[in-house]
């Protein structure tokens, strides 16, 4: 790395006023994140969940209590524990206790299926788990292979206002439907409340250090198996440095407002809020999952300095602002990733907010923040952005690595910096189709332009973005063949103005069916399959197109569906 403005690196010059051209190597763990907040904001408020405001003090002071009820559940240094919960205080407890005790944080969707979180745990083999208690049956209910020694469940009612807590009590239909939704009776399990009424551990426990393994943190790849992405307290941390670099406008300490509207288990909610915004002294308003009501509620009080997006939430909010007659000014930098942003979304956004709205991109392996557009006049709508601070990006000739391509030319992304991972857990020969040379090859077909901004043009993987989610079609497509009308399927994804791209399959009935009974087979697919994952277009055909060898081509299937649409 060097301090200067270089053909290498010529996005340089792009920077803001304000970030400097290179980071110095980061020390420490992701414990300093929050122990620092502590120190200089104690009594500024850290969390925000429903109006009810949990301070630094509090927040590291339960922190600290989790993790000497965790140690004496039998978590020790490089332990996996898995986290299975939605947004809310429990769940940043939980993240740092872990980390805390040097043990490695696991984190999962509370909405994954059975079958999807028992593939993930016969992955990374956890033994510790700490779960809603609407998902504690489904974990009750592995096989013994996949016993969870200690589970810890967590009521997210608990962490409510007591006016809320009691409206959820009435019995009237409505706060019955609510508090449904919230919680659920458990049995044969450590509460959470227990876990935190453990004295504090003592400050003399020894603390994770900066190249210990932090997070896996799990992504399909294209083959729907799961791969958890190794990311070491150094990568995460200097991510949270990166992006506090870059954004100069975010000033830290009281005042500082996050919204988490993202799921804190995506890579970009994970560090956007677990980990950036409590770098920042920030208060982090959690939301168990987008609701435009709530977020425009929220704005009238603590109007939010960042607020990290998917463009689904971003045009929600917008268009529900315009349906109440509500303002949404006041929030300063909308950040949005996981997907394309439509350059049609960035001005009517930003006049509603009188703040910007800028696109970023990252990937899991990556801690995941690469590139970010600057909150400036200089941003370019329609691209991802400038690498941040202290990371090094190349567009390479996919067929011949080390051939460097110039200004213009698509090619594939390849990436460096102190926040790209280590590997994927347990599994070598991904990691070196991967990682190269000290390189992460993102899959990802771009081009750069002459400021040194990139847009991504294609996919080397066949990987489906909706709604900010990765969609394996090898994982949708082996579930749509388990049903009795199907023969054989394959999977893509569609343009979609509103998601990104849409699930959709092509379909081979079985032998002696006439008809496909979608709706049937959608509802299969529905009960193994996350409902993003599930296809929102079902086409029958009479064959799909294959390589000498057999493989379906996806490219073809997508191109006749896209054709047979328009």
């Amino acid at each position: 790395m060097t301090d200067s403005i270089s053909a290498d690196r010529p996005w340089l010059s792009s920077y803001d006023t304000g970030v400097p051209l290179d980071l110095p190597p980061v020390t420490g763990s992701l414990m300093d994140l929050l122990d620092d907040s502590a120190r200089d904001y104690p009594q500024a408020p850290a969390l925000q969940f429903f109006g009810r405001e949990t301070t630094y003090a509090a927040l590291a002071d339960a922190v600290d209590r989790a993790a000497a009820g965790l140690r004496r559940l039998g978590v020790n240094k490089g332990d996996r524990v898995a986290i299975v919960l939605p947004n809310c205080p429990q769940h940043i407890v939980a993240f740092y206790a872990v980390l805390r005790l040097g043990a490695v944080v696991v984190e999962h969707n509370p909405l994954y299926t059975p079958r999807e979180l028992r593939t993930q745990f016969q992955d990374h083999g956890a033994r510790h788990a700490i779960v809603w208690n609407k998902v504690v049956a489904t974990v009750q209910e592995f096989p013994a292979d996949l016993h969870v020694d200690a589970l810890v469940s967590v009521d997210i009612t608990k962490a409510l206002p007591l006016h809320t807590r009691l409206a959820l009590r009435l019995p009237v239909a409505k706060a019955r439907e609510s508090r449904d939704a919230l919680t659920a009776p458990v049995r044969g399990t450590r509460t959470w409340e227990d876990l935190i009424r453990e004295e504090p551990l003592p400050a003399s426990h020894p603390r994770p250090q900066t190249d210990d393994l932090a997070v896996l943190q799990y992504t399909s790849g294209t083959t729907g198996t799961p791969k958890g992405a190794m990311l070491t307290h150094r990568n995460l941390l200097a991510n949270a440095r990166q992006s506090q670099a870059f954004i100069p406008a975010v000033v830290r300490g009281d005042g500082c407002v996050f919204y988490a509207v993202l799921p804190m288990f995506h890579a970009y909610g994970l560090t956007l809020c677990l980990t950036f915004a409590m770098s920042m002294g920030a208060r982090l308003v959690l939301f168990p999952k987008f609701d435009a009501d709530m977020v425009i509620d929220a704005i009238k009080k603590h109007p939010p300095t960042v607020l990290p997006l998917v463009p689904p939430i971003a045009e929600r909010l917008l268009a529900r602002a315009r349906e109440k007659r509500a303002s949404i000014r006041g929030i300063k930098i909308g950040v949005s990733g996981a997907m394309a942003l439509s350059p049609d979304l960035v001005e009517p956004f930003e006049d509603a907010t009188g703040g910007y709205l800028i696109e970023g991109y990252g990937l899991s392996e990556c801690s995941p923040v690469l590139m970010v557009n600057p909150p400036a006049d200089s941003r370019k709508a329609g691209t991802i952005g400038i690498p941040i601070p202290g990371t090094d990006a190349r567009v390479v000739d996919p067929e011949n690595p080390a051939r460097v391509l110039g200004v213009g030319e698509p090619g594939e992304l390849v990436v460096r910096g102190p926040q790209v991972f280590s590997g994927y857990y347990g599994k070598p020969e991904e990691t070196e189709k991967v990682l190269i040379d000290g390189w992460f090859h993102t899959g990802d077909i771009v081009e750069r332009d002459e400021d040194g901004f990139f847009r991504v043009v294609d996919r080397l993987k066949e990987l489906i973005v909706t709604g900010g989610f990765n969609v394996s079609p090898s994982e949708v497509e082996a579930t749509l063949r388990q049903h009795p009308q199907v023969a054989d399927a394959a999977v893509v994804g569609l343009p979609d103005p509103h998601s990104g791209e849409q699930v959709v399959a092509a379909v081979i009935p079985a032998p002696g069916v006439t008809a496909l009974d979608v709706d049937d087979i959608r509802a299969f697919a529905r009960t193994r399959l996350t409902p993003y994952k599930v296809p929102r277009r079902i086409e029958p055909v009479d064959d799909l197109p294959r390589s000498l060898i057999g493989k379906v081509l996806r490219r073809q299937v997508r191109d006749a569906l896209l054709a047979k649409k328009g």
